[in-house]
């Protein structure tokens, strides 16, 4: 039986209510900028565990993830109850995901080879587990909140706003407070306490940020959409639908770039630390300063973003604002390899490279939330082709993509920093400065070659305003005239 939208008439989405929503995305962004810039470190620097064998860790949390998320996305399609399809998993995750954040950084103590690689594995992949439980759920809300084309951009730009403010805050706390320099750890970055800190501070603001969001957004379950039951199916067939749903060119044409875009953002991410301590000769106050940046590069997101995408269409966008940010994130080594940048301890260095980096954030993130508003229009015509609603599996893909910042970049950064061989728990006085310019030798064309080839599968999305205002046609003649069964439909 094809889906019927019998919600009761939904009033406009309110500026509070969109908020609310975005304030959800603080938890992501804590584990996110966590794995991203904090947890190769951690583990490698400061605990002295090999870079490749926590690399390696990361990477089974991911293909754990690439297991779950889908599971996580049919649930949650499939799921009927009082409280809707997706509140009730958002609820169920808070506690397990602050707690398993909380134990990744307080291993006990002794842990060492490959028994510390297990904690490593198993806390990771617990984390981003309950985090999916919340996250997958919490994104398939945003097309049932709204159906518009440039209001789907308008709430994409909130939940990216806030998910960067949840991640960077911490950063900025962490480098600014917590692993500020002292007697005994007079390179701050190398204190194990402010990780402590930083783990417990997190646990803390995971759970707080879930259940605001949740709670903040359970007043719209009336009006979202009441599916039929859906068919029992046995695990083939499930699988078949899950691959005729994922089929959609224009999905296949984002996850493509998203793959490699975020492979990218992880590598740069991973290595922020690295580049930031011994190839900018930054200490953790500037650290923090440097921090902020993608801070500032979202909130101008969040005005630019829904702005490019009336003029020129989220592709269009996506694509040229990824093209940009690439030159601005690279440029900087590339001037400094070649001698014609600010040397370190120079007063110009800080400001000049920190307005270089909000631009590439400002342009990246801009191009990050156009493609989660595109996989919103996504659903509604892989809806008109298959007569299925399938938002928890598609945001399972996108919360894949992002994914791979903290699997398959983790594990290229890794494999960099195997590469120069730089020695664990060394000071920065002691590296050799060599060293530290082959790994931004080996990095710059890395992370542009996945940037580039990711943007030009951009080329093979075709859905615009227009195919999109006919989809929504179709799908509203369909829900006003008799149902009717379709191939796929549940």
């Amino acid at each position: 039986m094809t889906d019927i939208a019998t919600p009761v008439s939904a009033p406009p989405l309110k500026y509070i209510t969109k908020l609310l929503y975005g304030v959800g995305s603080m938890a992501y962004g804590v584990k996110d900028v966590a794995f991203r810039a904090y947890l190769l470190w951690y583990y490698n620097y400061v605990i002295g565990a090999e870079a490749a064998l926590v690399s390696l860790a990361i990477l089974v949390a991911l293909i754990f993830d690439a297991i779950s998320d889908p599971i996580v996305g049919q649930i949650s399609d499939s799921l009927r109850t009082k409280w809707g399809r997706r509140h009730p998993l958002m609820y169920l995750s808070a506690i397990p995901a602050a707690a398993s954040f909380f134990f990744l950084w307080h291993p006990p103590a002794g842990l060492e080879g490959w028994n510390l690689f297990v904690y490593l594995a198993v806390l990771a992949s617990a984390v981003r587990t309950f985090i999916t439980l919340y996250e997958i759920p919490s994104s398939a809300l945003a097309p049932e909140l709204s159906t518009n084309y440039d209001d789907r951009t308008s709430i994409a730009s909130y939940r990216y706003f806030f998910g960067y403010l949840g991640g960077i805050g911490m950063s900025v706390l962490a480098l600014w407070i917590w692993l500020a320099p002292t007697a005994e750890y007079p390179i701050g970055q190398l204190n194990p306490s402010g990780y402590y800190t930083f783990g417990l501070v997190g646990s803390l603001l995971m759970f707080a940020t879930v259940i605001i969001s949740t709670t903040g957004t359970h007043h719209r379950i009336k009006y979202l959409r009441k599916l039929p039951s859906p068919q029992r199916r046995n695990p083939l067939e499930t699988l078949k639908l899950m691959a005729r749903t994922f089929g959609n060119k224009a999905f296949l044409a984002i996850l493509s770039f998203g793959v490699l875009k975020y492979t990218a953002i992880g590598m740069a991410s991973a290595l922020s630390l690295y580049f930031g301590t011994l190839f900018w000769g930054f200490n953790s106050g500037e650290l923090a300063i440097m921090a902020a940046e993608p801070l500032l590069g979202a909130f101008l997101a969040l005005i630019f973003a829904p702005l490019i995408s009336k003029r020129l269409g989220k592709r269009a966008a996506a694509f040229g604002l990824t093209i940009v940010a690439i030159i601005l994130g690279v440029l900087p080594y590339i001037l400094r390899l070649n001698g014609l940048f600010f040397d370190d301890g120079d007063p110009a260095l800080l400001p000049t490279l920190f307005v270089i980096q909000a631009a590439y954030s400002a342009c990246g993130i801009s191009s990050a939330i156009l493609v989660h508003a595109m996989i919103g229009d996504v659903i509604d015509d892989s809806d008109v082709k298959t007569g299925r609603r399938a938002e928890g599996l598609f945001y399972a893909a996108n919360s894949f993509m992002q994914k791979c910042v903290t699997g398959f970049g983790l594990m290229a950064a890794g494999i960099l920093l195997t590469i120069v061989d730089l020695p664990e728990r060394a000071q920065p006085a002691d590296v050799d400065p060599a060293s530290v310019d082959l790994l931004a030798l080996l990095y710059v064309p890395s992370v542009a070659f996945l940037y580039i080839a990711g943007a030009l599968f951009l080329h093979f999305y075709r859905l615009d305003r227009s195919s999109h205002e006919a989809n929504l046609a179709t799908l509203k003649r369909r829900e006003d005239g008799a149902p009717h069964t379709q191939p796929g439909a549940q």
